[in-house]
Formats: structure tokens, C-alpha cells, sequence
């Protein structure tokens, strides 16, 4: 254990850059079973959608069962093993990590910080809205309404304090489990990537996916590596952040079928 995690210390800033690259490479395998998933409704006559419901509601499970599951792990206020790798990596990190790097991560982290989400999510919400895209406004904006009440809720059941980090870089003074930041990107950039999927044409769609897992996976990352949160702070935030996710494409995906229907059936009746 104390070898894996002292090489995982060493590598931190190569693992920063590859781990999300390695998940952009992972989707993109992803994306060609989608698009012939897609073609295969199309071809059936079935109405196309940006996620098929089942592809929601198993992705929105795995995550949530994931969540609980470390929940479990440092909730039981024992010293289990994933504690001990939180602790030890935090550790590890806090010696070997260049102090030269610090302000590229925290000018990183800064795209998911509480001013940046409500300022994104506003600009959008107001240019659906001025698009009359009424379904898709409501839904974006119970996706970022979630986040706070969602990451503040569950840091007061835990109460989990931050690992040791330099204040200069890291100013945030509530409890770390689950990483606020990791939920705000996976569902900031996540409902960002479902609008423009919907919106913009399909040759922009795996660029838009791929950039938004480099800019999910640099921001949870860069947490770890500020020690402004332990590693399963932020694996958890991305895995509540992904239930919550699904949850809300999986309704998108509801009503803007349902709005479909009803335009074709209005259209039969002309």
C-alpha cells in the first residue's frame, strides 16, 4: 500500500495530465457504441435522443451506488484502508509536490469555485431562455439549483475536516467529504455538454464530450493536489455529481420527447 501510494505522490502532476486524457480516449470507444445505438433507433422509427433512458438511469445508479459505498467507508468513523490511502497520499503529496505548481492548480480549480458555477449557469440559463427553450431552462436550472443545497446537505452530515494544505492556495473553510468542486463540474459541465449536444451539430458532439472530461477530470484532480480534499472526497463528489446529473438528462430527455410528440401531433392534425 505505502509503495503504490508513494508512487502515486512521485506522479501526481503526470497523472493530473494523463488520467483525464485516458478518459477522453475511454469515451470516444464509448461514443461509436452510442452513435450505432443512436442509427439503430433512428432506423427503427423510434424518436432519437441525445442519452437513451437506460443508459441514464444505469449510469445515475452505478454512480449512486458508488457514492454510498465510500460514504459507508469514511462515515463508519473507523480507520479503514480507505482512509489510510487518504491520509497517506495527503501526505505523500504534501512532500513531493512542487510548490512551483500550486498556482497552475488553483487557477485550474477556480472553474468550478461557487462565483464561476452561479456566473456560468446564469449566462446559460438566460440564453436558453432567450432561445424559448423552456423544458431544457427549467432543467438546467434545477441541475445548478441542486448543487449547493445537494453538497452543503450532505458536508453537514459528515463533517469531515480537510487534510492539511498551504492557505494561500486553498481558502475554502467548510468540510471536505464529498468535494463540492467535483460535483459542481461533473453537473456544471455535464448539463454543459447536454445542451450543446442538443443544440450544435453532430460533428461538434465528440469534441464537446471530450473537452468536457479533460476539464472535469483537471478540476477534481487539482483538488486532490491543492490537499484542498483527500481522494475519495472528490471521487465521491464526482460520483454524487454524476447521479444528479442523470437525473436531470434522464428528465430533459423526458420532455423534450414528450415535445416532440406533441409537435408531430400537431402537425398531423393541420
Amino acid at each position: 500500500m505505502n509503495t503504490l501510494v508513494d508512487w502515486l505522490a512521485a506522479h501526481a502532476l503526470l497523472l493530473w495530465i494523463l488520467l483525464p486524457l485516458l478518459a477522453v480516449l475511454a469515451n470516444d470507444l464509448a461514443w461509436r457504441h452510442s452513435a450505432r445505438q443512436r442509427m439503430a433507433t433512428v432506423l427503427d422509427s423510434h424518436l432519437p435522443g441525445v442519452m437513451q433512458p437506460r443508459t441514464a438511469s444505469t449510469t445515475g445508479a452505478l454512480a449512486a451506488v458508488l457514492f454510498a459505498a465510500i460514504a459507508f467507508a469514511i462515515g463508519t468513523g473507523e480507520p479503514g484502508a480507505l482512509v489510510h490511502f487518504d491520509t497517506t497520499l495527503a501526505a505523500g503529496i504534501h512532500t513531493q509536490l512542487p510548490p512551483s505548481a500550486l498556482p497552475v492548480l488553483a487557477s485550474v480549480s477556480l472553474l468550478a469555485s461557487t462565483p464561476w458555477v452561479v456566473t456560468a449557469s446564469t449566462l446559460m440559463l438566460l440564453m436558453l431562455l432567450l432561445r424559448r427553450q423552456w423544458s431544457l431552462s427549467a432543467c438546467w436550472a434545477m441541475a445548478q439549483i441542486g448543487i449547493l443545497p445537494i453538497a452543503h446537505g450532505i458536508k453537514a452530515c459528515f463533517q469531515r475536516t480537510r487534510p492539511p494544505h498551504d492557505p494561500r492556495f486553498v481558502t475554502d473553510l467548510g468540510w471536505s467529504f464529498p468535494s463540492g468542486h467535483a460535483i459542481s463540474s461533473a453537473v456544471l459541465y455535464g448539463m454543459l455538454a447536454y445542451v450543446l449536444l442538443r443544440l450544435l451539430p453532430a460533428y461538434w458532439h465528440r469534441l464537446v464530450i471530450a473537452v468536457t472530461l479533460l476539464l472535469a477530470g483537471l478540476i477534481g484532480l487539482s483538488r486532490i493536489l491543492l490537499q484542498a480534499h483527500y481522494f475519495s472526497d472528490v471521487v465521491a463528489g464526482y460520483a454524487c455529481g454524476l447521479a444528479w446529473l442523470m437525473l436531470c438528462i434522464g428528465l430533459a430527455e423526458h420532455l423534450r420527447k414528450r415535445d416532440m410528440m406533441r409537435s408531430l401531433a400537431g402537425k398531423l392534425r393541420q
